[in-house]
């Protein structure tokens, strides 16, 4: 609906009523507010009211306290299910495949070899000092396209991979978490929730003293 408004001129949009114009509370209080933001009127039947009037206004700041306790009340059930697999370990998260892994016939992280390769080149070259910057142009002077297909690997890529405690076969779980319930955006989690560690929890693709030398003597920054 908001992709049509904005692509033609739709002055006035009628519905039946308030709680018929989307499928959940949250949905509907966000497309009416885009509404809104595009000069777009709404009429409620039922309620006998325009988006635009003030005494609307009052209802749906009571619809978005409801959605918000709502949401809030489900966000809450999730967390604790995702908590719970953290802490016992049984969370997919912990199986989310990085460059240089595979899935096995099991469906657990296993060593992709080719790509491991690569991997452990690049930690051997940081280890001896090269730049983020010539690890990259190893990269695509070697032909190895980035995660996402890209001919050119970033800095900001390469440093992730070298911080990245999977290839040492640890899991560190819950680095992010959604701040805004709304926005559903993922930030970084930066100790406002508890971080679970699982070690060896996979077959290591480089030694733990190699990822340790390099973290100690701080040649992961570009």
């Amino acid at each position: 609906m908001i992709a049509q408004c904005r692509k033609k001129r739709i002055d006035l949009i009628l519905t039946k009523s308030i709680s018929r114009f989307g499928r959940n509370t949250l949905d509907m209080l966000r497309s009416l507010w885009d509404l809104r933001g595009l000069g777009v009127e709404v009429y409620f039947e039922q309620e006998e009211m325009w988006l635009n009037e003030q005494r609307i206004q009052i209802l749906l700041t009571a619809y978005c306290a409801l959605a918000q306790a709502e949401s809030e009340d489900k966000s809450r059930n999730i967390k604790w299910g995702i908590k719970r697999g953290f802490e016992s370990g049984s969370s997919g998260y912990a199986e989310f495949v990085c460059f240089g892994n595979k899935r096995g016939d099991d469906r657990r992280l296993a060593i992709d070899e080719p790509d491991a390769k690569i991997v452990r080149k690049m930690f051997e070259m940081r280890a001896a000092g090269s730049s983020l910057g010539a690890i990259s142009k190893w990269l695509y002077e070697s032909k190895v396209p980035s995660p996402t297909g890209k001919p050119h690997w970033s800095r900001e890529t390469i440093s992730k991979l070298l911080r990245n405690e999977k290839y040492v076969g640890d899991v560190l779980l819950q680095k992010t978490f959604i701040a805004d319930l709304f926005s559903g955006k993922q930030v970084k989690n930066q100790g406002e929730l508890e971080r679970f560690l699982i070690q060896e929890h996979h077959p290591a693709i480089v030694s733990r003293e190699l990822f340790e030398t390099i973290h100690q003597a701080r040649k992961i920054d570009p």
